[in-house]
This record gives structure tokens, sequence and C-alpha cells, in this order.
């Protein structure tokens, strides 16, 4: 589902984003939410400031956030694995990609494609068309996860995520 957005958008440029897990829900412009096997559900939330995703397991929940936050620290690892609570791995790994303008287009277009699916939420931020953020669930062999793309225009960088659990 790819939805126009009412808010300007809070980070500009890669170096803005950081890294949390398990902050409390951030205010959302959008959610969607995710059924997945084995009674796992996720939660899909679009931020001014980026995006939240939050995992929910009969184990418990886990959000991971990708945004520019009042006070925290900016950045995001190229890499991040922790053991969650009934014995899954969490495994997020994260690369910036600076486009020449003609591919970024490009690759704005093939984002805009795949928020055609009904487990993706992708959301248009107002003064620039190719401004966007999509995040999308996926399931494979038993495993949760997640991919988010993050597209700035001004700079031609694209912001790419990806996250496994692994059981």
């Amino acid at each position: 589902m790819l939805v126009h957005l009412d808010a300007a958008y809070l980070d500009t440029t890669a170096a803005d984003l950081g890294f949390a897990l398990g902050l409390p829900e951030q205010p959302a412009l959008r959610t969607l939410d995710v059924r997945l096997g084995g009674g796992a559900r996720l939660r899909l939330r679009l931020l001014g400031a980026s995006h939240q995703v939050v995992l929910c397991t009969p184990d418990g929940e886990l959000a991971e956030t990708v945004a520019c936050l009042p006070g925290a620290e900016s950045g995001l690892p190229e890499r991040h694995t922790r053991l969650l609570p009934g014995g899954a791995r969490y495994d997020f790994r994260a690369g910036v990609r600076r486009l020449a303008p003609q591919r970024f287009r490009a690759e704005v277009a093939r984002l805009r494609l795949a928020a055609a699916d009904p487990r993706v939420l992708g959301g248009v931020f107002p003064g620039a068309a190719d401004a966007l953020t999509v995040i999308g669930a996926r399931e494979h062999d038993g495993q949760v996860g997640w991919w988010t793309a993050h597209a700035y225009p001004q700079n031609g960088e694209l912001v790419e995520t990806a996250t496994m659990v692994v059981t």
C-alpha cells in the first residue's frame, strides 16, 4: 500500500538516522499490521522521522526503530545481531547507496511498484515525489523478517535495511 503523507519528513540524510531496539512505539503517520505464520505479527509503522517495526510473537514483542530521534545517537550499524527470549536470533543489516539521478529515479520507481504488495507499506512525503519510505514484511522457511528503504532525493541516497528473526 502506497500512501501520501501529510507531514514533512524529519530525517533528511542517511547520516541523520539512528538505530534502536526496544523503544516504545513512536507516533506513527501510518501503520499496517501483517499476520505471519506461527502466531507472529508485524506492525509496520511509518514515522515522520523514518520507520519502526514491532514484531509480536507468543514470546513477546520487539520494536526496531530506524529514525532521527531527538537525543538519540545517529548512525546505522552495518550489522547488529542479538539473541532474543525463546532462543531466536535477531539479525539486522543496513547499507547506504549514493546513486546518480537516473538510477535513483529507477530505484524509487521499483519501490513504488513493491508497495503494491499487501504486505508492504510505503509513504511518499510532500514536496518531493521521490522522498519515500517503504517497509515490507517477509517470511521464508519459518523465519520472519522485514526490509525497508528510505529515499532521499536531495542527495541521491538510498538507505536499505533487512532484518530476519531466525528460530
